[in-house]
């Protein structure tokens, strides 16, 4: 009643006449100044509370430094005008309305100095529940406002660190939920500020919070807790570095349930590969995939496989979903040292028909296998793969990406292209095509619809096969000598020589390969093609299948999108490449690529550019003898018009599908799929690869195609020798930088063991002290000792002098002299002698 009586009497004023609002908050702000009771102090922010909303301005005008006031002076001594204080004020500064103006105005006079937010830091230790939870939610709405202010007045707050971090320790779950919002805006792009609460111990309150929410099987707090553990490490190697010292990071493998222990030569847990998952735990394992593919990026620690083959295991053997997986392959490094080939991994087959709650697991693969497969596939060897589904082709560009990452070296360029050829002696004809080129020499067959599940496997294919030949004179030269089956018959046996491998563990062993054919059949047979020479033939197959009235407007696509993949591989193979390029011309390239030039659409200039491209490749290094010249070449490329080529060649950056590609996307939506679909479809046309190898080479061919044919091709970057030499360097370079990459581990090592050789020399410095301190103790021994002798002389002597004495004294009184001894001396002799 006393509250209502005070409030009732603010509001009418002395005379009980009717009062605005503007007087009403005039009246109520005097009521603020310390002069006042607290009491009264009190009352005036409850009053001001309830007219916050619908009076903001004129309390944020009249009022404001008041309620600053009252922050300072009373809200740490009553909990209920401080919760009241801190409501008014949040409410003041919140732009969340349609004030957002008035919001951020009202926050910069809350601002001006940094006392309110050192109070504001100060309350957080208070243990009341609202003047905790306010002060949280008064300054998340500061630092949404104005975050760069609050952060520099939180690293002057001597109370700062300390009650952030007791916040989020405490056992209210509301008043810690709102802590970890408060973090995530405190550290974020705020180094210093992530420092200092990473050394307060923030990392250990963070993870005991996710552990007691349930890891990743949790709710929203575990992930807002995981966010804020992101935000504490990314873009900081001091506190990555610190992370690592914790022994914190083997939590997030255990998070995952994938066994921070295990060894390399052990299978992964089913309990890991084969889990249950919702939404909310799919967050919650991004984040956490997130952190562990910025431990293993970061400088210094890809020195841990078993972060790595984590990464791998979730993505290529698991049942995780397929956004979990494409996430898990981008974040492996780009510098990629794991041993792909020698990890053997178990993948998984959903039964059908049982929605996922039944799985089969399949024979035991390499991990470099089971990745090839993924991309040439498909996701669980491409069930889902006629659904065209974005986050399916993501997944397998994914794969792309991390093959092309794990054959930078040239060694390992050279080891897979060798494994199709064979070894030497062998019929490279009568080998069993490894899956890759199996894929790359099937062609569709042109009497029945377009497959498009085919066509992209053959596409993918070709990404997967000019990674491993782009700048690399070794792999192309030994790529020629590729003489596969004919598709025909590799068609027929797609699981011939182990190539394809999802089978079921318990299934038979495949039916052994055929026997080759011999003796008259082989004479029958014709020469066996060169790779180039089958993919010329299925080019042209594919222009004159494009070509037929009766194909439909989507059928037409997918041959567009067989042709590109065809015309964007032989691009980079036959550049620079002479060998290839007459090998190509002697197949009829030349008759190929002229055609569709000359019947160009007018809307659609994509083959027509990629096709004058090629020619130019072909003008530009024909350089061996042949039956085609660059003389033979020249006069086409007059009558087709040079002038009219470069035009059209230049018409391919102006394409959505080439000019919509980048480093990060590949997959394009499908025409008539939009975001808005149930299951958004998408299409594959070019890697970023290409793109780059087109534009960095463009302004080369477009001068080649005008030089004259007797001339020695145009400054067109260096000679195959050149580019064999520029290769041998580059791979001595790569040596001398694991040298040094070595170098620094072993120093990095003595770095950690200086340590242990300072205290070596402090126990060192230590048992010389005590040496010199039992020598010191011997010669005080040895001098009390003397003094003990010496003592015991100066007894004896002073015996000697008494006895001495005596018989002085005795004598003097036998002659007579008895008067002069003192009474006290006949006394003391009368008492010695009774003694006696």
């Amino acid at each position: 009643m006393e509250f209502l009586s005070q409030t009732y009497v603010a509001l009418r004023g002395p005379t009980g006449a009717p009062q605005t609002a503007s007087d009403t908050i005039g009246r109520l702000s005097g009521r603020l100044q310390p002069a006042t009771l607290l009491a009264d102090r009190r009352a005036a922010v409850f009053a001001l509370k309830g007219l916050s909303r619908d009076c903001k301005q004129d309390i944020g005008n009249l009022a404001l430094p008041g309620l600053i006031q009252v922050l300072y002076n009373d809200a740490e001594v009553d909990p209920d005008i401080g919760k009241a204080v801190l409501e008014t004020l949040n409410i003041l500064c919140d732009v969340e309305d349609n004030q957002k103006e008035l919001g951020f105005r009202h926050t910069d006079m809350v601002l001006v100095t940094e006392q309110p937010v050192h109070s504001l830091f100060a309350l957080l230790g208070e243990n009341n529940f609202y003047t905790r939870y306010g002060s949280l939610q008064l300054l998340s709405t500061l630092l949404h406002n104005r975050r760069q202010v609050v952060q520099s007045y939180f690293l002057t707050a001597s109370t700062g660190p300390a009650s952030v971090i007791s916040s989020l320790e405490d056992k209210r779950e509301i008043v810690r939920n709102e802590a970890i919002s408060m973090v995530q805006l405190l550290v974020s792009q705020s180094a210093d500020i992530q420092k200092v609460l990473a050394f307060e111990g923030a990392f250990e309150k963070l993870f005991n919070i996710i552990r007691g929410e349930g890891g990743v099987e949790g709710g929203a707090v575990a992930h807002e807790a995981l966010l804020c553990v992101d935000g504490l490490l990314r873009f900081n190697s001091s506190n990555q570095s610190y992370f690592r010292e914790t022994g914190l990071p083997p939590l997030l493998l255990s998070l995952l349930l994938f066994p921070p222990n295990l060894p390399p030569d052990a299978s992964a847990p089913q309990e890991f590969a084969l889990q249950f998952w919702d939404e909310q735990k799919l967050k919650n394992a991004k984040s956490v995939v997130a952190i562990i593919g910025l431990l293993v990026g970061s400088k210094g620690y890809g020195d841990s496989p078993l972060f790595t083959r984590c990464l791998i295991e979730l993505s290529l053997a698991s049942n995780a979903p397929t956004t979990l997986k494409t996430q898990a392959l981008h974040l492996l490094p780009a510098n990629l040292n794991f041993p792909l080939p020698g990890l053997i991994i178990t993948p998984y087959m959903p039964v059908p028909e049982t929605n996922g709650e039944e799985w089969d697991r399949l024979e035991a693969a390499s991990a470099l296998d089971v990745l090839v497969e993924l991309g040439l596939n498909g996701e669980y060897n491409g069930v889902d793969s006629a659904r065209r589904s974005m986050t399916g082709l993501e997944l397998r560009t994914a794969a792309v990406g991390v093959f092309e990452n794990f054959v930078r070296k040239e060694e390992t360029k050279y080891a897979i292209v060798s494994a199709m050829v064979g070894s030497e002696g062998n019929d490279p004809s009568k080998l069993p095509p490894t899956p890759l080129l199996q894929a790359l020499i099937m062609s569709p067959e042109s009497s029945t619809p377009i497959d498009h599940v085919l066509v992209s496997a053959i596409h993918f294919s070709s990404l997967l096969f000019s990674h491993l030949l782009r700048s690399s004179p070794r792999c192309k030269a030994l790529a020629q000598s590729i003489k596969p089956q004919s598709p025909q018959t590799s068609a027929h046996h797609p699981s011939d020589g182990g190539g394809h491998f999802f089978v079921p563990a318990d299934a038979p062993a495949p039916a052994p390969a055929p026997e080759p054919a011999t003796g008259a059949e082989e004479d029958d047979e014709d020469d066996p093609q060169t790779l180039i020479q089958i993919l010329a033939e299925n080019l042209s197959l594919a222009f004159l299948s494009r070509s037929r009235t009766d194909t439909s407007d989507m059928e037409s696509r997918e041959w567009e999108r067989l042709i590109v993949c065809y015309l964007a591989l032989l691009s980079q193979w036959l550049w620079e490449d002479p060998a290839a390029v007459r090998d190509f011309l002697n197949s009829g390239g030349l008759g190929i690529l002229v055609e569709p030039i000359n019947q160009v659409s007018e809307t659609d200039f994509l083959i027509s550019s990629l096709c004058v491209f090629l020619l130019g490749i072909l003008y530009e290094y024909n350089r061996e003898p042949g039956e085609i010249t660059r003389a033979t070449i020249n006069p086409i490329l007059n009558r087709l018009g040079v002038d009219t080529l470069l035009g059209r060649m230049s018409r391919l950056r102006e394409d959505d599908r080439f000019k919509n590609v980048s480093p990060e996307t590949l997959v394009q939506h499908y025409p008539g799929s939009g975001p808005q679909t149930i299951v958004p479809e998408g299409e594959v046309w070019f890697d970023w690869a290409f793109v780059d190898f087109w534009k960095s080479n463009y302004y080369t061919i477009q001068r080649g195609l005008s030089t004259d044919p007797n001339q020695l091709a145009s400054a067109s970057g260096p000679s195959a020798e050149t580019a064999m030499l520029i290769a041998s360097l580059q791979d001595t370079l790569r040596s001398q930088s694991q040298e040094i990459e070595d170098l620094r581990k072993q120093l990095h090592q003595q770095q950690q063991q200086k340590p242990i050789s300072a205290l070596k020399s402090q126990v060192s410095s230590l048992k010389l002290a005590l040496q010199a301190s039992d020598e010191k103790q011997k010669e005080m021994e040895r001098e009390r000792k003397e003094a003990e002798k010496e003592q015991e002389d100066l007894l004896v002597l002073l015996d000697e002098v008494t006895a001495k004495r005596k018989r002085d004294k005795g004598k003097m009184r036998e002659a007579g002299l008895g008067a002069e001894v003192s009474e006290d001396e006949v006394d003391e002799e009368d008492g010695e002698d009774g003694d006696d």
